[in-house]
């Protein structure tokens, strides 16, 4: 900066440097975000707007929903011997993993059946091709079926092999698929099965593979224009928060033409995103929520199946990490750029220590060639016993933020808890938790999802009130600070816009 010769110079230059100190974050220490997050937006999650799904056909049978098939005739329900890697019996009184074939949606009729193990349904090469096995790594044609659900009870299916006859059990250990002709689906008929839906997945692969190639881009195009405007965000400065941070998947990287079923045009919502928040004064974190192969194996992450399969090679984690450099290039020179979250939610064990710490050593190096004062969010793997587990790495990085996030719920131990209580274990036990990895030598701290909703039934507004009230005074203390999980959602308590508006929540 120029030297100031009089009172008059030095005066401009004091307010053009307050000016620079107010825009970067890390040369003003005291200023801490008040966030929410912008969920279901450019990530899908079905719970938050579940009308997104109302136009696919068929779609009971999205990827990943989780079937189990009783046999009317056994009396028994059908599963992958071992796990996977042989037959298919049907012997078993009860269903639980190896009983569950997770769907692969080919289209709106045709299926693949994944098994515990991972290996797919499909014909055997024993004896004359007609048993049933999991043993194929990769689905193929003969591991493609089609489900046939009877007209009076839905519940009913037959299963349709590739070669054009149905599945039946034959006895409790033989499976075949040489059932042919029509059914009355009677208790007599070996091709008719009871099924249960044992699991959903409603996420950004099901959603845009459930529309197809055809659909999902209009639909998709039209959330992303409608879901998150400009409005928002004004709404959003005007009510005491003063960033968003906006969970990604890692198919932006791609845009406009994304590996399929994912389709283009999350980038230009994004970029839409910055410029609403420079016009409105709001502070960005870019969160890569969904990473490749899914980092937790849930639906936000925008897992296929269910399966966890980030992290596993060093191609995977290089891919995740060109993800971030595309993304800081990208917004390094926004004034609105805050942070970049390298990943959200890693679960242990799957993605283990090792492959997170490497991650995030090399994510942040990604940031760091292209901006040198955005904060670089790491963060917590779930399921981890150690909070502090990431701190010799992010200890030893400048600009480094630990990412934690604090739920009263997904655990028995709040289902029976009372309003009360509620509120004295964050004031107890929350605040030791945020204590614990707030450090004043350490990464700073994030509480990066928290949410006024709680397992309690028929509560009060005050109730809500005062549980909203103690978290905020408890997450106020996290010295980078906080987002609300999330601004919209058709359930209320979750979506702060509805809070704000009703007057559960002030700020």
């Amino acid at each position: 900066m120029a030297m100031c010769s009089t009172r008059q110079l030095l005066t401009t230059c004091v307010v053009v440097a307050l000016s620079f100190y107010l825009s970067h974050g890390r040369e003003n220490p005291s200023f801490k975000i008040k966030a929410v997050n912008l969920g279901g937006w450019l990530v899908t999650e079905g719970w938050i707007k579940p009308s997104l799904f109302d136009g696919i056909t068929n779609k009971d049978f999205l990827d990943g929903t989780g079937l189990q098939f009783k046999s009317v005739t056994v009396g028994k329900y059908l599963c992958a011997e071992a796990g996977g890697g042989n037959i298919i019996v049907a012997n078993r009184t009860s269903a639980s993993g190896w009983e569950t074939f997770s769907l692969w949606r080919i289209n709106a009729t045709n299926f693949n059946f994944r098994v515990f193990n991972k290996q797919f349904v499909g014909f055997g090469t024993n004896g004359n091709g007609i048993e049933i096995v999991a043993v194929s790594s990769t689905p193929g044609r003969s591991e493609t079926f089609e489900i046939v659900r009877s007209s009076n009870d839905s519940s009913r299916v037959r299963i349709k092999a590739s070669n054009g006859f149905f599945l039946q059990a034959k006895t409790e250990e033989l499976v075949t698929a040489d059932y042919a002709g029509e059914s009355k689906w009677g208790d007599d008929d070996p091709s008719v099965f009871v099924m249960t839906i044992a699991g959903r997945l409603q996420g950004e692969f099901q959603v845009t593979n459930g529309y197809g190639p055809e659909l999902a881009p209009g639909v998709m195009t039209d959330h992303w224009r409608t879901f998150i405007v400009e409005d928002d965000f004004k709404f959003i400065s005007q009510n005491g928060i003063n960033a968003v941070r906006i969970p990604v998947g890692w198919w932006i990287a791609s845009d406009p033409t994304p590996p399929q079923p994912y389709v283009g045009g999350s980038l230009r919502a994004l970029d839409n995103a910055f410029v609403w928040a420079q016009n409105h004064g709001l502070k960005v974190v870019i969160d890569l929520h969904a990473a490749p192969g899914s980092q937790n194996g849930w639906e936000h992450s925008s897992s296929r199946d269910g399966s966890q399969e980030w992290g596993q090679t060093d191609a995977n984690i290089q891919q995740t990490v060109d993800v971030i450099d595309f993304l800081a290039a990208r917004y390094a020179k926004s004034p609105s750029l805050y942070a970049v979250e390298l990943i959200n939610e890693p679960r242990a064990p799957g993605a283990s220590l090792d492959s997170v710490a490497r991650y995030y050593k090399a994510g942040y190096d990604a940031v760091r060639k292209h901006s040198s004062t955005a904060y670089v969010v790491m963060s917590n793997r779930l399921s981890s016993d150690d909070p502090r587990e990431l701190f010799p790495l992010a200890s030893g990085l400048t600009g480094s933020v630990i990412d934690v996030h604090y739920y009263n719920l997904f655990s028995d131990v709040f289902n029976s808890m009372s309003v009360q209580q509620n509120i004295d274990f964050i004031n107890t036990n929350r605040s030791a938790d945020l204590s614990f990895v707030t450090t004043s030598n350490g990464p700073l701290s994030f509480v990066g999802e928290w949410v006024a909703e709680w397992a309690i039934q028929g509560a009060t507004k005050e109730d809500y009130q005062r549980f909203a009230k103690a978290q905020l005074r408890v997450f106020g203390r996290a010295s980078f600070g906080w987002a609300y999980w999330t601004l919209k959602n058709v359930n209320n308590h979750w979506s702060l816009e509805w809070m704000i508006k009703n007057g559960y929540i002030k700020l």
